[in-house]
Formats: structure tokens, sequence, C-alpha cells
């Protein structure tokens, strides 16, 4: 990389010593900022469709009509803010175990990611929904009836983490 000539305050012309050309070059830079167009968006009457990369908050991946979670319990573990609570049991399903409690707190939920990166089962992806609102604290605390949704309804999501894998 090529490093920039030293200068000397000697050197320079005496406009130069007053920072007049470094003042024009910031006034040019503000003046072509104030032409361009806008791009705030009026929340909340004019909604927001994240791209498949956003990360919302947690949901429980459900195929068929059970949940793709064998308990594993790696998402608990990895959760830096400690707010996910996984419960197993044994099935008699083909997969073996499966939650009989899985609640996450959402005041606690940082939206990292971690959880969706170590399921080796795609059983907990980051959906598009950030509106979370609660009048009470347990009301943050989301079970499976609020977490479980159908694989459909995640298609995007799941595609976008199977390509960038």
């Amino acid at each position: 990389m090529k490093q920039k000539p030293i200068v000397h305050r000697k050197d320079l012309h005496w406009w130069e010593q007053f920072y007049i050309p470094q003042i024009i070059n910031g006034m040019r830079i503000t003046l072509s900022q104030v032409f361009r167009p806008k791009f705030t968006r009026q929340y909340p009457e004019e909604k927001w469709n994240p791209p498949s990369s956003f990360r919302g908050r947690p949901v429980l991946v459900e195929q068929n009509g059970v949940e793709r979670c064998v308990a594993c319990g790696l998402c608990s573990r990895v959760c830096p803010a400690l707010a996910i609570d996984v419960q197993a049991s044994e099935t008699e399903l083909l997969k073996e175990r499966y939650p009989v409690r899985f609640e996450i707190n959402m005041l606690r939920c940082i939206f990292c990611g971690f959880c969706e990166e170590v399921c080796p089962e795609e059983a907990i992806v980051m959906s598009k929904e950030f509106e979370l609102v609660f009048r009470h604290q347990e009301d943050a605390i989301f079970g499976k009836e609020k977490l479980l949704l159908p694989a459909d309804k995640l298609k995007d999501r799941l595609e976008f983490l199977r390509k960038n894998r």
C-alpha cells in the first residue's frame, strides 16, 4: 500500500495553512449530500419487508406437524444471554427425543443468532419478526405455542442458511 508523503507546515502556501482548501472540500461534500434523494421510512405507516438475511426473533421450525428440535440443548448452552430453556423427553418417533418444554425469554434475547448457528437440525432459526410488545414480563417468555412456525413460512430463511453455511 502506497503511503501519502509527509507534508510539513513550512512547505504549505498561506491559504493552505488556514485550511481553506479542506474547508471548501468539506462544504462541497455537505452540499452534495443535501441534494441527494432521502430514504427515510415513515414507520409504522410504511412497513419494511426485511431480507432473508435479517435476524428477527428466534422461532422453532415445525415440519409435518412435528417440531424439528431434538432437544440436544446446544442452543441453550451457546446462548450468551441465557435466554433459552430446554427440557428434553423421549418420544416414539424416529428422532427419539423432543423438547417437553422449550422457552425463550424475549427480554433477555439479544438476537445474536448463535442458537441458529449451532443447531444441527435447523430447528431454530431467526425469523423476520422484530416488533415485540409486552405488557408484563411473563408475556415475554415464549413457549412452544408461540415459537413453532411451519417450515413453509420460513422457507426463504432456511434457503438463505443452506446457501451461506
